[in-house]
């Protein structure tokens, strides 16, 4: 992720990165901590398997804690209630392939969830979708191929 890149969110999404940022600095930190010198204690640190997963875990936690507060510092507020002409980050859009009928909310990717019906502006789909408007038929590449889409409605 680009330092300065602008991160578009929800106030709902910003609000879950927030509680999780929280979760991790208070309690997660202070129990990495513990298991670190609950191992240590063990003593031979050459063949200590069980501080070299604390370890691990530790700087995986404090990775994720670095994504956490520059997503929060660069987060840009998306309005998913607003009316879209076009689809853009917020939209609701209706789409028709093949006969059937599927609905999406276009978020950022940090509030991608497309099992929900919630996907990227970076996924193939969401990319493809951006720009067009109601009546639109546009072409995504995914990976079983290349998809034909017909926008059937945008709010």
């Amino acid at each position: 992720m680009s330092p300065d890149k602008p991160v578009p969110i929800s106030a709902d999404g910003l609000k879950k990165l927030e509680a999780e940022l929280e979760e991790l600095r208070n309690n997660k930190r202070q129990e990495v901590a513990e298991r670190i010198h609950a191992a240590m204690q063990f003593g031979d640190y050459s063949e200590n398997s069980e501080l070299e997963q604390a370890k691990n875990d530790q700087a995986f936690l404090e990775g994720r804690i670095l994504t956490l507060e520059q997503m929060v510092k660069n987060a840009a507020i998306i309005d998913e209630n607003e009316h879209h002409e076009i689809v853009e980050i917020g939209s609701h859009v209706t789409i028709e392939q093949d006969g059937e009928r599927d609905q999406y909310v276009i978020v950022g990717s940090a509030e991608a969830a497309p099992a929900e019906g919630r996907i990227s502006n970076e996924s193939p789909v969401g990319k493809a979708l951006i720009g067009h408007k109601k009546g639109d038929l546009v072409r995504a590449s995914v990976p079983r191929g290349e998809v034909e889409l017909k926008i059937v409605a945008v709010r």
